[in-house]
This record gives structure tokens, sequence and C-alpha cells, in this order.
């Protein structure tokens, strides 16, 4: 392609254009390309590679009451999850987490300001039957009667995101509400152990996975329990197979909870019941629980998510570990994030995820302006991402005097400039000119082309004051000179 043709392209390809292309892509009832099974790529463990051998770069908005209903009403009002899944589309996202909530009830002035009340909680995993009324007055669970409603639910979920293109980690077990909310200043102590269905007065199955010598606290979530263990394991396996034969489809063992044995215990199960249907599907471990980064690298788990005690928050360090990494704002901020934190997770190899407050009723207020810039942000870099060959693509802070670079170096380079409106970049090994352009990374759109020789070390301006990017790739003839050089 010479100069004059790739000019004239660029100028119709802003980010924001693209981004709505590729929103486009799946239309209302058509599935956006190949999807799936998700490999971790076989050239750059930054990211999972598709059903092609791609390499996919995974966003994406999720919200707490996107699989069971939460709201002050007994039952809550339903989730829209049909508008839901429009909204992610809109922004050009391309994967959620769907929750799930494993106490009856979310006591939400655990969450400090976030919180306004009591949040009613529905439906769980098993059948409320009887005999005998638990510590709600309604009846108490059988854990050996599994729900119907619950994993239709859930797999109509799943298999609607597919329709639209959109990768699922399907949550296990919810571990927040047990190891950080449970006692918290400000609510009822005690309310997530006594809305749990492992506490023994809310079941009839004997199950009782609650600590001698208080009362108030459970923790389901270890090994060494073999009748809860069990219980665990028989649901593993029904979720494996409700969903585990679709290709959309990611596991995420526990938010932000349990202890090293038993979520590498659960990751291990999760691999048995996948293995006897002859499904392989990807399992992470999140991280602000029990484990530490360290713990995550060194377990059986294909993708992890560091938390904030890690070190990962407004400018998280460049990822160079064997497995993918999911960085959420929820293990950092629990509500937070900017659209500069998700430039400096994207320049730094990682697949930035953001927990939404979405429409205010479970934590937070509707509409706040602040999260606005952070979601266009997600479906700018997807768009930015699916321009290039991104398997090649690796964090080179180095490069560039703003730190913030992925690169294949000598033939494509996304630059974030942050602060400043002028960077100095590292182009000695590129052979001949880069083609390339400047786009406002709050808008996504293209603000100037540029065609920058390559051979040496440039200073170039940017046509923005801040949150300016800076795309360049390798001209086609320069790029053919460039791959025989690597030969």
């Amino acid at each position: 392609m010479d100069r004059r043709r790739f000019l004239k392209q660029s100028a119709a390809a802003t980010l924001a254009g693209v981004c709505r292309g590729v929103c486009a892509a799946a239309g209302e009832s058509g599935r956006a390309g190949a999807l799936g099974p998700l490999r971790r790529h076989p050239d750059n463990s930054r990211y999972f590679a598709d059903g092609t051998g791609k390499a996919v770069l995974l966003v994406g908005s999720h919200t707490w009451d996107n699989l069971v209903d939460m709201g002050k009403a007994d039952p809550p009002e339903p989730f829209d999850f049909a508008g839901y899944l429009r909204f992610l589309q809109r922004y050009g996202h391309n994967f959620i987490r769907l929750w799930t909530w494993e106490c009856t009830v979310w006591d939400t002035r655990a969450n400090g300001a976030w919180g306004h009340g009591v949040l009613h909680v529905a439906p769980q995993p098993w059948l409320r039957t009887g005999p005998g009324t638990a510590l709600d007055g309604k009846p108490k669970f059988d854990l050996t009667r599994f729900n119907p409603d619950y994993f239709r639910r859930l797999r109509a979920r799943v298999l609607a995101a597919r329709e639209r293109g959109i990768y699922v980690s399907v949550m296990l077990f919810e571990g927040w509400s047990l190891t950080h909310g449970n006692l918290r200043r400000g609510s009822d102590r005690g309310w997530a152990w006594r809305s749990h269905p492992f506490h023994p007065a809310n079941n009839i199955n004997g199950i009782d996975a609650g600590v001698a010598d208080n009362p108030l606290v459970g923790r389901p979530h270890r090994l060494g329990q073999p009748q809860v263990n069990q219980i665990q394991e028989a649901y593993i396996r029904k979720v494996v197979e409700t969903v585990g034969d679709l290709d959309n489809v990611l596991y995420e063992v526990i938010n932000e909870g349990g202890q090293r044995e038993w979520d590498w215990w659960v990751v291990r199960t999760v691999r048995k019941w996948q293995e006897r249907k002859g499904e392989s599907r990807p399992i992470g471990i999140t991280g602000h629980g029990a484990e530490r980064l360290a713990d995550m690298l060194a377990s059986p788990a294909d993708w992890v998510s560091p938390g904030s005690r890690d070190g990962f928050r407004e400018d998280p360090p460049a990822w160079h570990e064997a497995k993918v990494s999911l960085l959420d704002t929820d293990h950092i901020w629990g509500i937070g994030g900017s659209l500069r934190w998700v430039w400096h997770a994207f320049t730094r190899g990682h697949n930035p995820l953001f927990m939404d407050p979405y429409h205010g009723r479970v934590l937070g207020k509707p509409f706040d302006p602040r999260w606005e810039p952070v979601r266009r942000a997600l479906g700018y870099i997807r768009s930015l991402a699916v321009r290039t060959e991104l398997a090649r693509l690796l964090p080179q802070g180095e490069l560039a005097s703003s730190e913030h670079c992925l690169a294949d170096p000598g033939r494509t380079y996304i630059v974030y400039l942050g602060d400043a409106d002028q960077v100095t970049l590292d182009l000695a090994a590129a052979r001949g000119d880069l083609l390339g352009e400047w786009i406002d990374g709050a808008t996504g759109k293209v603000l100037g082309r540029v065609s920058v020789p390559g051979g040496a070390k440039r200073r170039l301006h940017a046509p923005v004051p801040r949150d300016g990017v800076l795309y360049l790739r390798i001209a086609d003839g320069a790029r053919d000179s460039t791959r025989n050089s690597r030969r």
C-alpha cells in the first residue's frame, strides 16, 4: 500500500468508527466472526487465541446482577439482560464476568459510601423445598436438588452473549461477601453467613461450613470439609454440563475469596469434568482474596486477575508472565478506574475490565458521568487491537519517553502520551518509513496523519495537549524488508 492510499484510508478509520464497525459486525442476531474455544496464544501469552488462532484482546463492563437478580423488593426486579447486551455492543465490548452470588441478600452498607440498604438476591442454584424454614423465613434449601430455573437462565444468557460475539467468564463461587463484607462496620454483622445456603439453619442436609468459635462467620471455600466439598463438586459438574459445550465460555473460580488449596482444587475439578466431556475452556483465579499474585501465577489456572495489593493500580506494571492477565477495576478500586488507566493497562500488555455500576440499582448511582470515558476507552483499545497483528505486540515502554508503548519493533507501535503533547520514540529497528495517525484517546477520533522515517529516535509532537495516542505501522515495501531481515 502506498503512502497516499494509506493516508486516504486512515482518514476514514477513526477508532470510534472502527468500534462501531466491530459492534455492527455481530448484527442484531449474528455472531461476530469466530469465537472460540479460547486458548492461550502460543506465541504471546498475554492474550487468548480464538477459534481461528488469532489473538484476541478481551475488554468489557460487567455488573453484579447480570445473572442473579438483585433489588430491594422480594423477589427482586428482573434484570434486562438483552438491554445489557445491547449496551455492551454499543461500546464495542467483547467480554463479561457473569456474576453469581451465594447469599440470599446483600447488605450494601458493607460497601461504605456506596451502600444504600439490604438487597434481596435470587435465584440460587439449589431448590428451597423445606421442610422447615431458613433464617430468612423461607423454606430451607435442599443442597442435593438443583434449581432448574437457575441453570436454564445460566445457559440462556451465555448463549445470548455468544450470539453477539461476547465471551463470558462464568463465576463459580462468590467470596467477597463472606471474606470482606460479612463483618463490616455499618452493616448487620454476620449478614452474609446468616443468609448463606451452607449455614446449618438454612439447609435440610446437615451441611455446616461455619466456624466453631464464632457463630457470625462461615468459611465454605476451603478444603477439609468432605460434605461441603462434595456439594461443591456436584455444583461444579452441573455448571460444566450446562455451559461447557459453548465456545464463548471461560470459568472463574471465585470472586475475591477462597484459599489457595481450595482454589487450585476448583481449577482441577473443573478441568476434570471438562476432560470427561472432551472439552477445554480457560479457567481463572481473581485477586484481592486469599491469594496473592505469586500464588495465582504458580496455580494451574490459565488466567489471573491481579489486584491493588499486588501493585496494579493507576499505572500497572508491564505484563511478562505465562498466564493471561484480565486486569479488573473490581480488584483495584472496587468501583473506580479512568480513561488513562485503560490506556495504561492496554499498552502494558493487560486485558482491562471495568466493574460497572451500570443502572445504579446495586451500587452507585445511575448515569454517573465518571464512568462514560472508561467504557468508551475500552471500545477504542479493542478497535485498535483489531487493526493490528496483536500476537506480535509486546509492552516496550523503554522505546517511548512516555513509557507506555505496545510494539512489534520495526513494524508496529502504539504509544500513549498521557499528559505530554510530545514523545520521543526509538524507531531504530524500523527500515524505511512508518505511516500512522494521531488519535485522541478520549474520543477515538483521528486528529492527524503522520509519516515518520525509521532508523533512529524521533521526537514527535501530538495535535492534542493530553491523552494523545500514536499508532504507527511500517509501510508495505519497508515491511517486506523488515520481514526478510528477521529470517
